[in-house]
């Protein structure tokens, strides 16, 4: 069956002067709703964090996740530009984050909190772990409503015309990651977290998450239209794919560490 995408405004509310966007959107809810969940998780584990700190750390998680996204993006995806104009990695209002970047500033972040407070840096990022697909979930639905990191052409049955973009039927990229990265990560991991919270393990949730999401995008970018600007490196993979292959084997390392 062949969908066509509805036509929402990627703009929620214009004040004017302010522009209230559905990608932001889903970053405010991630944080708030995230930081409700965790102190949930928290209580239900070990409650080695009081709510306060819990609180506190978001603030380090917020710098963390959009300082590393939009330097992610500007160092892995537009290099060129950056040499052109150096300024372009502060001009957030043209767009561009990547995940890969929130992730290595999510983990410098929890790294630098949990050393500052004494804290085991793996129940932490293990809690964080847990909350991340909503994130994901949300980001790949802002992400389709932006009619952007769309999917191939495709003849397979179920697929989306974007009339911004062409008559094409299209792979949706975006809802396969926001399935798989987002709900099938969650309950994957919200599992093992029960499992694991009767004989606590650190390590394992975030060994999982590194390892589950690399192989969930490194196998929907096959179906995702790359870069225009990068194209496919050796003719086959993305940039998205290359950035998910160090991720998969820190997992693992994780993982097998114990």
């Amino acid at each position: 069956m062949i969908f066509i995408q509805p036509s929402i405004d990627p703009i929620l509310i214009s004040l004017g002067f302010l522009d209230i966007r559905w990608y932001s959107l889903s970053y405010i809810f991630t944080f708030i709703f995230g930081s409700i969940l965790i102190k949930k998780l928290n209580k239900k584990s070990l409650n080695n964090l009081s709510d306060i700190q819990i609180d506190k750390f978001f603030v380090w998680a917020v710098l963390g996740v959009i300082i590393g996204g939009r330097v992610g993006y500007v160092l892995f995806y537009q290099l060129q530009l950056f040499f052109l104009d150096p300024l372009y990695i502060f001009q957030i209002w043209k767009g561009g984050m990547s995940f890969h970047g929130g992730l290595i500033g999510m983990i410098l972040a929890i790294y630098l909190f949990a050393k500052q407070n004494n804290l085991s840096f793996f129940y932490l990022s293990d809690l964080v772990s847990i909350v991340a697909p909503i994130g994901l979930f949300l980001g790949r639905i802002s992400n389709f409503i932006n009619t952007e990191l769309y999917g191939r052409v495709t003849d397979f049955p179920f697929a989306f015309i974007y009339p911004l973009i062409d008559n094409n039927p299209r792979h949706p990229s975006q809802l396969y990651e926001a399935f798989f990265e987002g709900v099938v990560l969650f309950i994957i991991l919200y599992l093992i977290f029960i499992k694991n919270s009767k004989k606590y393990s650190a390590g394992i949730i975030s060994a999982y998450f590194l390892i589950l999401y690399s192989i969930f995008r490194f196998l929907i970018e096959f179906l995702r239209e790359p870069d225009l600007h990068l194209g496919l490196f050796l003719n086959y993979f993305s940039m998205g794919q290359i950035l998910c292959i160090p991720i998969f084997f820190a997992g693992i390392l994780i993982l097998f560490r114990r």
